[in-house]
């Protein structure tokens, strides 16, 4: 193990964003004894707040908070009304919470591959796309898009349904249009990785009323709630089996005032990450991913593209030795290969097929005979394999200062030098 001191601060944006505005707003929701969202002895709304200024930021009509990121996914599929006999195309660079979700669903996940951005390869997209395919879920991974707008127009022209993962891009744009407004509907997540942060959270954004509807009936016990907060039972369209998701008052308390450092937070993000894309390009013949618009990507990640995966996880090591890592709780400056469930193959329980039970469902469900020959495996998806061999993962906290960004630089560098 290396000796060299660590350089490199955490990688949790919004954590240093944490201040006085966020313990005020929690302490006013402790002191009117109101934590609960929908009722309470002096409910506050932080909740409601959140969710208009999730409208506001991505376009969409309609908001809905919850309790995380991976709950929203899979409200958001319930609310569409996936199930059995449907597929949902989405890309190999993800993360096991959009898969489990379709799986949950009892629907079948349909891998597309990824191009230079990373994110879905439109072209594969269309290829892929079959009589069973109901919903694309494209996920904007590693802080930006792809080309949206090409997988949006390719979705309308096939009549399937968009859902936007933004967990790793909120506040990120696409030719000035902010990502969640591209899709029938969106998700976002505030876990304390993620951008702006409550420690656990999520939202999701929709453009229809029905769908709206029904995701409030799922995140909670199965109705809609009147204006008092008190389940309503007579609507035989929303009579449905919710899974209970709410976000509380304290959550949003929080996210309201790291919502309003967001733009702040991408800002320096962004101008780090290019900076840093900029000095490196070229050190041992590393090329960064493709950026379709650097002024949409929300900086929080540098993916790193080497010759070769030798070469990639030699600088990568010899990097890290040098001091280029966090502390022994954080996962900054790896390779692709120690990414984990980013990585569609090191999914075990997708390679395998392993269902919600021991039946194997949904893949022995009679509806999804139809992919029976579909396999998760490595090999699978080959652009992506040779790509992830090849990568490394820096990510870009926003307090990185560019003294420190010089010194990343020269240390990589110096190991391609020796290398």
């Amino acid at each position: 193990m290396s000796t060299v001191e660590p350089l490199l601060p955490y990688e949790w944006p919004g954590s240093f964003f944490i201040g006085e505005e966020e313990m005020e707003a929690v302490s006013c929701v402790i002191r009117s004894r109101s934590p609960f969202r929908f009722y309470g002895h002096d409910l506050q709304g932080y909740v409601q707040k959140l969710e208009d200024a999730y409208c506001a930021r991505t376009g969409q009509p309609y908001a809905l908070a919850v309790n995380s990121g991976t709950a929203a996914l899979s409200i958001t599929l319930s609310a569409m009304d996936v199930g059995p006999g449907d597929e949902v195309l989405l890309p190999g660079y993800l993360w096991v919470s959009c898969i489990a979700a379709i799986v949950r669903a009892g629907a079948i996940p349909r891998l597309v591959e990824v191009d230079d951005t990373f994110c879905m390869d439109p072209n594969d997209l269309e290829q892929k796309i079959t009589e069973h395919s109901k919903v694309v879920m494209v996920v904007h991974m590693s802080g930006m898009s792809g080309d949206i707008e090409r997988i949006a127009a390719i979705a309308r022209k096939h009549g399937l349904l968009l859902l936007e993962d933004c967990a790793q891009a909120n506040g990120a744009l696409f030719r000035g249009r902010p990502l969640g407004g591209f899709g029938d509907a969106a998700i976002f997540s505030f876990q304390l990785n993620k951008n702006v942060t409550a420690g656990e959270g999520g939202m999701l954004v929709c453009a229809d009323k029905m769908l709206y509807d029904r995701a409030v009936a799922f995140h909670d016990l199965g109705y809609p709630r009147n204006e008092q907060g008190r389940l309503i039972t007579d609507n035989p369209d929303l009579q449905l089996w919710g899974q209970g998701s709410r976000m509380s008052e304290l959550s949003a308390a929080m996210m309201v005032a790291q919502e309003q450092k967001l733009d702040e937070i991408t800002a320096a993000m962004r101008e780090r990450n290019h900076y840093l894309y900029k000095r490196l390009s070229g050190i041992g013949g590393m090329k960064p991913r493709q950026v379709v618009d650097p002024q949409g990507d929300s900086g929080a990640f540098a993916l790193l593209i080497w010759p070769d995966a030798e070469t990639c996880r030699a600088i990568t090591h010899a990097t890290r030795e040098a001091g280029v890592r966090p502390g022994p709780l954080g996962l900054n400056n790896v390779t692709m290969q120690d990414w984990g469930l980013h990585l569609y193959y090191n999914n075990l329980s997708l390679v395998n097929k392993r269902g919600l039970n021991s039946s194997g469902y949904p893949w022995t469900a009679p509806e999804n005979v139809f992919a029976a020959d579909y396999a998760y495996g490595r090999g699978s998806l080959p652009y992506a394999d040779q790509l992830f061999d090849r990568t490394s993962v820096l990510q870009v906290p926003p307090i990185l200062d560019f003294a420190l960004c010089d010194r990343i630089v020269e240390i990589f560098s110096e190991c391609a030098e020796h290398l």
